[in-house]
């Protein structure tokens, strides 16, 4: 009778207590991932004190969507400080840009899984993630010298081909340092970005389900049209924000290749020569900025990394639910 009462009891299972380099160990990831977050809201804090000042002269609202940057060399009498034609010149480089890389970066991810050979996989993924490691400057006097003139010719036969379209209208009689340049060198910089994470997903998939598909006839074009991305659609669309946001933040290689203008936006007219971004606009007045200037470029540096915080949080969320074995 005690065996067969035993046996009928749930059995308690207790788990071993953690050693010491176990606990060592998780106190140290811990603090690592707490940490990321402490600083990115100490940094937060800081901007805004520096960048008080600033709104409360311009108004919150007016400095972000306001046109105009006029300051003395003084800090005496008025001026004017608002970000409105930067911001949405952002956008804008940053969304073109984003546009014309996720066709490259899903067909380089397409190639490196299901098509080429092990060893030319392995040499393409690094070649992928070695331009991913060029530095910013290096790829904007490469868009300046190099890549400019090819860029130039592109917008010309654009404009001659396309030009009664609004967007390819073009009055200025050269086309330098637009907006299409730049976003041009934007796409060429988040490609490694969009391609890492499209390959990792395309890693992920079921293979078989696949081969049911070319084993109930489809062939390859109708397989990633139909099976690929539609199983897929959730990762790249994280990828391609979280690319989206590198793209925001963009500084060094935006600021050789395009012409700063503060007073007017820019809408939709991508071959005229002038155009908007926030960080080019901060490392182009910082050097030379007076004490209430600063704040100004401070309080752009707010609004900067409060969308790309929004951008990069909606990609990470995006990714994370896009994981295969949250849905088992």
């Amino acid at each position: 009778m005690s065996s067969i009462k035993d046996v009928g009891q749930r059995r308690k299972l207790r788990a071993k207590p953690f050693r010491t380099a176990d606990k060592v160990f998780f106190g140290v990831s811990t603090a690592a991932a707490y940490s990321a977050i402490v600083i990115i809201f100490l940094i937060l804090i800081f901007l805004m004190q520096r960048a008080a000042p600033a709104f409360q002269e311009q108004g919150v609202l007016e400095f972000v969507f306001g046109s105009g940057w006029e300051v003395g060399q003084d800090n005496a009498g008025e001026i004017i400080m608002r970000i409105g034609p930067q911001l949405y010149g952002t956008l804008l480089i940053a969304a073109l840009g984003t546009l014309m890389a996720v066709p490259m970066a899903i067909s380089i991810a397409y190639f490196i899984v299901f098509l080429a050979p092990r060893w030319l996989s392995q040499a393409t993924t690094i070649l992928i993630d070695l331009l991913a490691a060029i530095p910013s400057v290096v790829i904007g006097l490469w868009g300046l010298v190099v890549f400019g003139p090819v860029a130039v010719e592109w917008a010309t036969i654009l404009h001659e081909s396309l030009g009664w379209i609004p967007i390819f209208a073009h009055e200025a009689g050269t086309f330098t340092n637009s907006p299409f340049i730049a976003s041009l060198i934007v796409s060429i910089m988040i490609v490694p970005i969009i391609a890492s994470v499209t390959r990792e997903i395309f890693s992920q998939m079921d293979r078989e389900v696949i081969n049911a598909a070319m084993a109930l006839g489809a062939n390859r074009e109708s397989a990633f049209r139909k099976v690929i991305m539609p199983t897929s659609a959730g990762g790249i669309t994280g990828g391609v924000l979280l690319a989206l946001g590198r793209a925001m933040g963009e500084t060094v290689a935006i600021f050789f290749v395009l012409n700063l203008v503060y007073d007017r936006f820019n809408w939709y007219e991508i071959l005229e020569p002038e155009g908007g971004n926030v960080a080019s606009l901060i490392l182009a007045k910082f050097g030379e900025a007076t004490e209430r200037e600063v704040a100004g470029l401070m309080a752009a540096g707010v609004v900067l990394f409060i969308v790309t915080l929004i951008v990069n949080a909606i990609a990470s969320y995006i990714v994370a639910k896009s994981q295969p074995w949250r849905k088992l």
